[in-house]
């Protein structure tokens, strides 16, 4: 299993990602980090759900370019 260190290390987006492009987040909640199994995107100042546009209500830690 991944450390925590190990997953940050691979969401390594600095600052913020472009506006309204597609990218992976890496969450945290008080039992770990967690990827999100969809794509989101930031838009005004709000992470987003890429399909469904809805706010997405968890801690982001990282963000990475879709692959």
């Amino acid at each position: 299993m991944a450390t925590r260190a190990q997953r940050l290390a691979e969401f390594n987006g600095f600052g913020d990602p472009p506006p309204n492009e597609p990218v992976q987040v890496l969450c945290e909640d008080k039992s770990g980090t967690y990827q999100l199994p969809f794509a989101c995107r930031w838009e005004n100042g709000a992470w987003r759900n890429c399909e469904s546009g809805s706010v997405v209500e968890a801690s982001v830690v990282g963000w990475r370019h879709t692959r």
